[in-house]
């Protein structure tokens, strides 16, 4: 059995900012989960325009689409000046997620042992939760990738119903 970190992102845009702590030994400040947010966010909450205005409107060329269509950032290009939040029309992009450094998430060597996981336990919001379950679309519950599953309404399925 392996436990998964799952992402409420309906709980998380009650944030402002995530201000969750992150055990991250390799530089202090570290918050990995906005990595980990900004990759859901564009997985499974982006309309995936087929003209993105956000890619058009950066200045540095920091933002493309991968081979499957889902929006990925540079950020070593990016310079966080928020254009595409701006002129987002469905209001996907979230201010959190640009700086200009960029915070890694390791997912704290997670595995078939149960830990308590600094993230999970500094989340104001009580949106990161430790699982054992897999993958349920019928119940928004969707992976991101072995260690994330991330509960969110996927818009693709909204506008057919």
């Amino acid at each position: 059995m392996s436990y998964k970190i799952l992402i409420d992102l309906m709980k998380c845009r009650e944030c402002s900012d995530c201000s969750v702590d992150c055990s991250y030994d390799y530089h202090p400040g570290n918050n990995g989960m906005k990595q980990i947010l900004e990759k859901a966010a564009f997985s499974f909450t982006c309309r995936q325009c087929e003209d993105a205005p956000c890619i058009s409107v950066c200045p540095v060329d920091a933002l493309e689409k991968d081979s499957s269509g889902i929006l990925t950032r540079a950020t070593n290009l990016c310079v966080a000046c928020k254009s595409c939040v701006t002129i987002c029309p469905f209001g996907t992009m979230l201010n959190s997620f640009f700086e200009v450094r960029q915070s890694i998430c390791n997912y704290c060597h997670l595995n078939s042992e149960y830990k308590k996981l600094l993230c999970v336990e500094t989340c104001i919001e009580h949106a990161l939760t430790i699982t054992d379950m897999d993958e349920n679309p019928d119940e928004n519950i969707h992976r991101l990738n072995d260690k994330i599953l991330v509960r969110e309404f996927n818009w693709e399925k909204l506008k057919h119903e």
